[in-house]
């Protein structure tokens, strides 16, 4: 079971000032629940956060695991206390997550490598 669960009502692709910036959020509002993954549009190190930016560390992510209710987040041991020493988290998304795939693919090409089914 996943230390944070976001129920995810939007997935955005953003690219803005040489930045990719991928995302998860429970709602438009600032104070709901968000991932959200920034990496230079040439590639290189992926800075993640959780629901604050002050939650958030470059190289982060361990592993990615799809399943039939989203993605589940691996944080790596040592990244952990930068975020609050979550271990796992779990992005929910449904049908009506407005987004979903293009933000999942561009996650996916983003972080190759880390995938699991």
């Amino acid at each position: 079971m996943a230390d944070i669960t976001i129920k995810a009502a939007y997935g955005s692709v953003v690219e803005d000032e040489g930045f990719l910036f991928v995302g998860f959020a429970e709602g438009e509002d600032e104070e709901e629940n968000y991932v959200l993954f920034r990496q230079p549009v040439g590639g290189g190190p992926v800075w993640f956060e959780v629901g604050d930016e002050t939650f958030g560390a470059e190289d982060a992510i361990q592993a990615v695991t799809r399943g039939p209710k989203g993605i589940e987040l691996t944080i790596r041991p040592e990244r952990s206390a930068a975020l609050g020493f979550v271990r796992s988290i779990a992005v929910r998304i449904g049908p009506g997550c407005e987004d979903a795939e293009p933000a999942l693919q561009a996650l996916q090409e983003m972080l190759p490598g880390l995938w699991q089914a």
